[in-house]
């Protein structure tokens, strides 16, 4: 196996961090996977497994919790994968100038079933207010390179070479990084990955490009984003800025995790594609683009992982986000951060792998698990607000409920919106009322034993409407944001074509 990644210190100091630093190079890594998962008749796979970057000593696996979790984070690194810097086309190619730092601002989870069936990625939001071993609560996007720049001083002080200092922080980083992940989504990390920016250029590349489609055109100058409304398909470094763009966007960072998710999809789906597998080119094109700028855990055995995973060459590979409470917290210090919930978070992740978070004796038993496609729901509007009963039925369509009648109420007024069924313990009145952002239970005698009905009153912020994630803005003010942020749609590898996007 290869070295374990070294990030090479330039002579000067390092540069001041910039406000456009580039995030999202962990979306090269989910290619790596529908690489191996179609690398049975690429004989190039063993070679791309003695070639890779690794990493050690990262404390990973040892839990046995439903499922294989595979912690993905993106750096800005301005080397590749084995240390070696990057050249003058190559950084150019990034856009990113010349400042250096060590923040993963983008954090995703794999969460793989053991039966290698599907897999879910799940987006953690880099401002995320987690605890952090060592630094206490703190956005979760520094515990990386907060946990490294400390290291490494105190390596320094102790007489340590730069060369040694910067190996063993870079370690401790990661560690950090990999526990706060752990301890906020309740399972044990079993393997790691980590993306260079280079390697997200590189792989766009390597397959042509990716199709992306906008709701309106972009013109933002700080991500270097600049395009048309519409389908398009963007080369390596306008897809950088196509996933990078945070201002401008109607909900700041939401809308950026929603790009970054569609972006994946669409890589995944094209590496997937019979116009790659079948292209000695392209196939070359991926290893190269992988060897240089994608470092793994040195314990991962790619290949027999690879062997679980065939089903998910079907594009069985969904992007979702943890549930949050506050997108718009403050701390006591004035920071802006986003505040989560670890329980509700937990409960979350453990649901991906049809389990539970260990449950606490005084609490109360988790709710059942109901497949959306067998619950069908009635939508009746009393809002006023022309077309909601549709716009929300669409939105229960795209998270699996089927649709059943839609339309104005025709019963008794009501001034508060909610979910209705025979029984107040209706398992699938409970699933539709958590898709709908927590809307509440109600009984009606005259439903039949089964039967889902929404009603919409005036009140109703949830799925289906313009303003349901408002609470998104990036505004510091916390007095407009209290309650969870309902969560988007799940975002499908498999699905045909790009969804359009803000």
């Amino acid at each position: 196996m290869s070295q374990t990644h070294v990030e090479r210190r330039p002579g000067r100091a390092p540069a001041r961090r910039s406000f456009t630093r580039p995030v999202n190079a962990v979306v090269a890594t989910l290619s790596v996977l529908a690489l191996l998962v179609t690398g049975f008749g690429w004989r190039g796979v063993e070679s791309l497994k003695n070639d890779l970057a690794t990493a050690d000593g990262l404390g990973l696996g040892g839990g046995k919790d439903g499922a294989v979790d595979i912690l993905m984070v993106g750096t800005d690194s301005r080397t590749d994968a084995h240390g070696n810097p990057l050249s003058d086309d190559e950084l150019a190619s990034l856009r990113a100038g010349g400042d250096i730092a060590s923040n993963t601002d983008t954090i995703v989870l794999i969460r793989v079933p053991n039966d290698g069936s599907s897999a879910t990625a799940i987006s953690i939001p880099r401002d995320s207010y987690v605890e952090v071993p060592g630094l206490g609560k703190t956005k979760i996007n520094g515990a990386y390179g907060a946990t490294k720049e400390g290291k490494r001083a105190e390596l320094v002080t102790a007489g340590k070479s730069e060369e040694e200092a910067d190996t063993e922080s870079t370690k401790a980083g990661r560690q950090a990084l990999i526990k706060a992940v752990a301890n906020l989504t309740g399972v044990t990390v079993d393997h790691y990955a980590e993306v260079g920016l280079l390697g997200f250029v590189l792989l766009t590349n390597a397959v042509g490009g990716v199709d992306v489609c906008l709701n309106d055109a972009v013109d933002e100058w700080m991500s270097g984003a600049n395009f048309p409304a519409g389908r398009q398909t963007l080369d390596g470094s306008n897809a950088l800025s196509f996933v990078r763009q945070r201002h401008d966007l109607p909900r700041g960072d939401l809308d950026r995790i929603v790009r970054q998710q569609v972006f994946m999809a669409e890589l995944v789906h094209k590496v997937l594609s019979a116009k790659t597998l079948s292209s000695p080119t392209k196939l070359g094109e991926l290893r190269d683009a992988i060897t240089r700028s994608v470092v793994l855990d040195s314990d991962w055995d790619i290949l027999s992982f690879a062997s679980k995973l065939q089903d998910l060459a079907g594009g069985k590979v969904r992007f979702e986000t943890i549930p949050v409470t506050d997108l718009n917290g403050v701390t006591d210090e004035g920071e802006s951060v986003v505040r989560v919930d670890p329980k509700a978070v937990q409960e979350y992740v453990a649901s991906l792998a049809g389990e539970h978070a260990p449950k606490k004796d005084d609490e109360p038993a988790p709710e059942k698990e109901v497949d959306p496609a067998s619950v069908t729901v009635d939508v009746a509007n009393d809002s006023g607000i022309s077309g909601l009963a549709s716009h929300v039925s669409e939105a229960l369509s795209t998270k699996g409920f089927h649709t059943g009648t839609v339309g104005n109420n025709t019963g008794k007024a009501v001034d508060s919106s909610r979910v209705t069924a025979a029984k107040a313990d209706d398992a699938g009145a409970a699933a539709v009322a958590r898709a709908l952002g927590g809307l509440p239970v109600e009984t009606d005698s005259s439903l039949k034993s089964g039967a889902v009905r929404v009603v919409l009153a005036a009140d109703y912020k949830g799925p289906g409407t313009t303003d349901y994630t408002s609470s998104s803005s990036t505004s510091s003010s916390s007095d407009d944001s209290s309650g969870a942020v309902p969560p988007d749609p799940p975002i499908d590898a498999g699905q045909s074509g790009p969804k359009c996007v803000n």
